[in-house]
């Protein structure tokens, strides 16, 4: 009997991201991975044919059930969901070609990514094309491993339902965590492909305020490529790597000041290209790592402050429907303020 497997079942993410947005929101750091949704758990049966003799049970299924990652896989196999004859198999067993194979798929943490979650957002601008929102510090801004939920992907659907048909519920570049500051969200497809042209032809504007340690000169250009470190994936740094992106931040110097008797600067960087941590990454790499900054700054200082001192202040694009330039800005969060006040900087007369 020929194999066969049960066709790819719903997931809850919204239609495929073209190729063009996913390489330009900010360097999707997170390998975003959904499955099967939560209403397609029925028992899965398949008879295996000649073609699978000699191959590997993990093998077998990965071909068969492509919907379905290779790590899911191993876990419904490791967990005893998955029968071969009516027995528990290892993950390496080798097939012989006629087995009757049963599979329970379970559910994951990540079938709940895509729903909506009632949440307060401050939301600076809002039309039928775009909505520009104010992050706070520690909003995650879209579902991944250790976050699936209590995202900011998860208020745009609560608030507006019809972001669900949108790529990414119409996200289109990132803040870290703890970072604060601006985001645009496209509200329908040709926003979104409007916006994510613009990210690609770096016309889009957005400046940030970084307090460093130290005090650089007053203005300078940083071009280095930006990849995984080669041994901390959880971090990025300059790279030579032939995998690594291309990246330049601009920055400019507002104001020296003195916190906990060492010497800071308060830093306006702006972004040509939006890479996963760039201006920590890029501050870091000359020497200037941001205040509070527990991954790539000064570890003995990270009690000063709780987040990396890092604000998306401006930002500035061409308006989707009508073509005008658009531009807003959002006030420091109270405790960059407050960290700014401690360093004797007056950013009001900056």
């Amino acid at each position: 009997m020929n194999s066969h497997a049960k066709p790819a079942p719903k997931t809850l993410k919204p239609d495929p991201t073209p190729p063009d947005l996913q390489d330009s929101i900010d360097d999707a750091e997170d390998a975003d991975e959904f499955s099967a949704g939560v209403d397609d758990l029925a028992p899965i049966s398949l008879k295996l044919d000649a073609t699978s003799c000699g191959v590997r049970l993990d093998k077998v299924l990965s071909s068969l059930l492509p919907q379905y990652s290779r790590a899911r896989l191993q876990q419904w196999i490791d967990s005893g969901h998955v029968l071969v004859d009516g027995k528990v198999a290892k993950a390496k067993s080798g097939m012989l070609g006629d087995e009757l194979i049963t599979l329970q798929p379970q559910p994951s943490n990540s079938d709940f990514a895509f729903q909506p979650e009632p949440m307060v957002l401050d939301v600076l601008h809002e039309d039928e094309s775009i909505v520009v929102i104010h992050k706070p510090v520690g909003l995650v801004v879209h579902p991944a491993a250790g976050n699936w939920q209590g995202t900011l992907l998860n208020g745009l659907l609560h608030h507006w339902p019809q972001l669900a048909g949108v790529p990414r519920a119409g996200i289109v570049h990132r803040l870290d965590k703890d970072t604060s500051g601006l985001l645009v969200v496209a509200k329908t497809l040709s926003a979104q492909t409007h916006l994510v042209r613009q990210l690609q032809e770096r016309s889009m504007g957005r400046e940030y305020l970084a307090l460093v340690w130290g005090q650089p000169i007053s203005s300078g250009r940083i071009e280095a490529a930006i990849g995984r470190h080669p041994r901390d994936r959880t971090r990025m740094a300059v790279s030579k790597s032939l995998l690594a992106k291309p990246a330049v931040t601009h920055y400019s110097r507002v104001a020296n000041g003195m916190l906990d008797g060492k010497p800071v600067a308060l830093l306006r960087c702006k972004l040509e290209t939006g890479r996963t941590h760039q201006i920590r990454v890029h501050l870091q790499s000359i020497g200037f790592p941001l205040v509070g900054d527990t991954v790539y700054g000064k570890q003995h200082l990270a009690g000063v402050f709780p987040r990396q001192a890092l604000h998306a202040e401006r930002l500035a694009l061409q308006h989707p429907a009508n073509r005008e330039s658009c531009e807003w800005t959002a006030a420091l969060p109270a405790d960059m303020s407050q960290l700014l006040a401690r360093a004797g900087i007056d950013f009001t007369a900056a």
